[in-house]
């Protein structure tokens, strides 16, 4: 297992007058961001977003985008004939295909003064050239007991699940609110990305003893502190260990191949 952590600080940063963007992979400016990906996750935004704010219509094309919203409330509207406001605890997931425009924007007023705050996460198809669609879903309440949720995925396993279905077979979503001193598991994968939203959280693993040495004690991860904003990278890892020391949200993607394997 190798794993690698990305400090809050050390994020790609981008603001003007309304977005705040903090970014676990440059997102923004001249960057190539599928050079930048890991396993198949090619862009995760941490964006403050101000009241009435947003970006108007704009187009995307063969990309599955993915809107965790933490505070506040989105509008989206695309040209599909999609128009919904995703709310806190409520996930958004919209598959561009073969082309769609759309507007996303802070669903409170400019005189609310009330900013949202999303995460937001590009992963690819695994079939270009799809019928563009939008979905939504609220998981608070499944996510109230502090243990993993699977809110979205493009695996067989998932089809009849609660989870959104995006178009990438290789990926699945996951997201947790464990409670201070609650340790849940997370899944081993040969390409993993936590990241830290809220709280703080302490991170254990090992090698999944798929490589051709297998585990050592030289590849274990042990009580690996995570901060608001830190992430950690993984690769050939077992199952996580995750144990909140405040109460925490976490966000991890689980995947089972590059992005130059996806295609």
């Amino acid at each position: 297992m190798t794993a690698t952590l990305i400090p809050a600080a050390d994020r790609h940063f981008w603001e003007n007058e309304w977005l705040t963007s903090r970014q676990s992979f440059p997102g923004t400016g001249n960057f190539d961001i599928f050079a930048n990906a890991h396993g198949v996750l090619a862009m995760h935004n941490d964006d403050v977003i101000g009241p009435g704010e947003g970006l108007d219509n704009h187009a995307h094309q063969n990309m599955e985008i993915l809107t965790w919203v933490v505070e506040g409330a989105m509008w989206h509207k695309d040209s599909h004939g999609n128009t919904e406001t995703i709310g806190t605890g409520s996930l958004g997931a919209m598959t561009a295909g073969k082309g769609i425009t759309h507007t996303e924007r802070n669903a409170a007023a400019r005189a609310s003064r009330e900013s949202v705050r999303v995460v937001q996460m590009w992963v690819p198809p695994h079939t270009d050239e799809l019928e563009p669609a939008h979905s939504t879903r609220d998981f608070n309440v499944a996510l109230a007991s502090g243990e993993p949720v699977v809110v979205a995925s493009g695996r067989p396993e998932h089809a009849d699940s609660d989870a959104l279905h995006i178009e990438n077979r290789f990926a699945t979503l996951h997201i947790a609110r464990p409670r201070t001193g609650q340790t849940i598991t997370l899944p081993g994968a040969p390409f993993g990305h936590l990241f830290t939203v809220r709280g703080s959280v302490s991170v254990s693993g090992n090698n999944s003893g798929s490589g051709s040495g297998g585990s050592t004690a030289g590849d274990d991860l042990v009580a690996q502190p995570l901060a608001e904003g830190d992430a950690i990278r993984f690769t050939d890892s077992g199952p996580l260990t995750v144990t909140a020391t405040d109460d925490a949200e976490i966000v991890y993607w689980e995947m089972y191949a590059s992005f130059d394997r996806a295609h």
